[in-house]
């Protein structure tokens, strides 16, 4: 049971409640940042102290290491992360040890911070850091409690500027007095330079039923292979899995040469994993830039892809060709050359960006956090895996030379796909569209699926049309004009669901305050974090979270749904998301009343989120026993 003291009695909110209690407007709990010295130069090292005073009988919970349960009580860890920073390293936080206090809401002795109480963040300033200020930002969650109540937890930001200048004004900064940093251990920037310890790194990974602890060459290399699985798994997502046909259509084409079917092959998976390469590369070198997903949170990126495969649709399609001056010609952009290949490996990994696969999630979210090459190497395995199957189909060209290469059913395919594309097209182009009003705080238009069933039914019609017209085959006309009435079946229901209507579960949409309040109110919150440029989030929301058991257990008046769309930029969306520890979607999280992560997964079934609330409710229950 997850019982910890969100509101013991009473929830203190305002001014006059604080009187009740004798502080007669005095706040329990007060923090600041204190330098150890405010000015720095390139490549050295400061500290920030974390300063917490708290008024006599007033206490605070221990760090996550040090939070002990205390019968069926869990007290709610307090942490403390800094916000990322140009040029600037940290290292993990130093906490002291805690004190025993007694209360009366448990059966023993707490283990509790109280009086004042210093927790130190150590920092590396990078050699090639530039002069000027910097704004550190660090994150306080805590919740403060005396013997009878606890507040309601909170996260207080802290601000403090450093400024990185030259050696001989560095010294004329000001420091702090040396007393508050006198439990510093300053060991801690001997593992740093090792490579180890930043801020905010997990010491062991969720994966569904197990866990990984990533740290030493045995876990750093299962780490690595599940990436690559997870890559492998990219190419069945919603986002990929179209657009495969395509590739096994230009490999048929050099199926007779074996050679050459396999060089063409190593270019497409050159393009995969150059481009998730330099997806590590951003990460590592950007501030602030911690997952390829946020790319589409722009909407002139989105746009942008829509448009660049709307015009290779086009020309798949045959509808126009344009003659270009010969000297465009010296690099052949055909999907035969080399070049091609590997240009449409780019596109098939940028198709694949929207989505995320089983194992991928958890392995990117920890590779953000590690060093540069740590960083590389896990992104480089992503690529590897998901370029993997492209290879086996490369090499073993009688998989693929079934395919037609020329004649008519050669081309009503390349027609086909290159509909099918369009579709992708007016996909992305309207999810950047409705990305340019989308703030998270309402359900966003979904009108956009009119086009996209528009280049479906499309599809469908001339599959079905070009098939009666070109084969006598009675079992391929079935077969194939079969298929085409199925697209255009889909896309009328693709349609019919953009319409605005009452939908199977009642959303309510995220914000700060709505998600406190609901905890407040002692409910379970199930928190799905999803986007309109996110596929799977729509696949798992259609499968599990709309399925018969998952809508009887929200029908429970304790439970609250709760999206997080990060369909625009929607900071606080984004800011909930690294909360929990991940940099993409889809995501679930259920809370229980208390604030604790009862089920966090990127992937999960009904009966997986069924047994979650179950959970949570129990605790809920308990909580309200209380």
């Amino acid at each position: 049971m997850r019982i910890a003291c969100l509101l013991l009695g009473f929830v203190i909110a305002a001014s006059p409640a604080w009187a009740q209690f004798g502080f007669g407007g005095v706040e329990p709990v007060t923090l600041r940042a204190v330098w150890n010295h405010d000015a720095a130069r390139p490549g050295g090292q400061r500290v920030l102290a974390i300063v917490v005073d708290m008024q006599p009988k007033w206490h605070i919970n221990p760090d996550p290491a040090q939070t002990r349960p205390v019968g069926d009580f869990h007290p709610l860890s307090t942490t403390v992360t800094p916000q990322p920073a140009d040029g600037l390293t940290f290292g993990p936080v130093q906490f002291p040890e805690p004190h025993a206090v007694q209360v009366d809401y448990a059966s023993g002795d707490l283990l509790a911070f109280k009086g004042q109480t210093i927790f130190y963040l150590p920092v590396d300033v990078a050699p090639d850091a530039a002069a000027g200020q910097r704004s550190v930002k660090v994150d306080v969650f805590y919740q403060a409690c005396d013997d009878r109540v606890c507040l309601a937890p909170q996260t207080v930001t802290l601000e403090a500027s450093l400024t990185i200048t030259t050696e001989a004004a560095a010294d004329d900064g000001v420091a702090a007095d040396p007393a508050l940093f006198s439990g510093f251990d300053p060991s801690v920037f001997t593992v740093m330079a090792q490579g180890g310890g930043a801020a905010g790194a997990s010491a062991s990974l969720d994966f569904y039923f197990f866990t990984l602890d990533p740290s030493g060459l045995a876990g750093l290399t299962a780490l690595l292979l599940l990436a690559a699985l997870g890559g492998a798994l990219l190419n069945f997502t919603p986002c990929v899995l179209p657009v495969i046909p395509i590739k096994i259509m230009g490999l048929a084409q050099s199926a007779g040469n074996r050679r050459r079917c396999f060089l063409l092959g190593l270019s497409m998976s050159a393009g995969v994993v150059a481009f998730w390469l330099g997806i590590g590369v951003l990460i590592a070198s950007l501030t602030g830039f911690t997952a390829v997903n946020q790319l589409f949170q722009k909407p002139l990126f989105t746009i942008g892809v829509g448009v660049f495969i709307a015009v290779m649709a086009v020309g798949m399609c045959g509808l126009f060709a344009v003659r270009l001056p010969n000297w465009v010609y010296a690099v052949s952009p055909k999907h035969d050359s080399h070049v091609g290949s590997f240009g449409f490996g780019i596109m098939t990994a940028v198709l694949s960006t929207p989505c995320t696969a089983p194992f991928m999630g958890a392995a990117a979210a920890w590779a953000a956090l590690q060093p540069a090459g740590t960083t590389l190497t896990t992104f480089g395995a992503i690529g590897a895996g998901m370029a993997a199957p492209y290879l086996v189909l490369a090499a073993s060209p009688g998989l693929v030379d079934k395919m037609p290469r020329t004649g008519p059913a050669s081309e009503l395919i390349k027609q086909v796909m290159g509909l099918l594309m369009l579709a992708a097209a007016a996909y992305f182009v309207g999810v950047g569209v409705v990305s340019l009003t989308a703030d998270g705080t309402s359900k966003p238009s979904t009108l956009y699926w009119w086009g996209v069933a528009a280049f479906l039914a499309a599809a469908g019609g001339w599959l079905a049309y070009r098939t009666v017209r070109i084969t006598p085959r009675v079992g391929r006309r079935a077969v194939f004009a079969g298929l085409g009435v199925a697209l255009i079946a889909a896309a009328g229901g693709l349609g019919v669901s953009s319409i605005e209507k009452k939908p199977p579960i009642d959303w309510v949409y995220y914000t700060p305050q709505r998600f406190e309040q609901a905890l407040a109110d002692g409910n379970v919150v199930m928190m799905d974090f999803t986007a309109e440029w996110c596929l799977n989030c729509k696949v798992l929301e259609a499968t599990v979270l709309n399925s018969q058991a998952v809508i009887e257990a929200l029908r429970d008046d304790r439970v609250v749904a709760m999206k997080v769309d990060l369909t625009g930029n929607n900071v606080d969306g984004n800011a909930k998301l690294k909360a929990v520890d991940r940099v993409t979607i889809p995501l679930l999280v259920v809370f229980a009343p208390d604030g604790a992560e009862v089920f966090k997964a990127d992937f999960y079934t009904p009966e997986q989120v069924v047994a979650a609330l179950a959970e949570a409710r129990a605790d809920a229950g308990a909580f309200a026993a209380r």
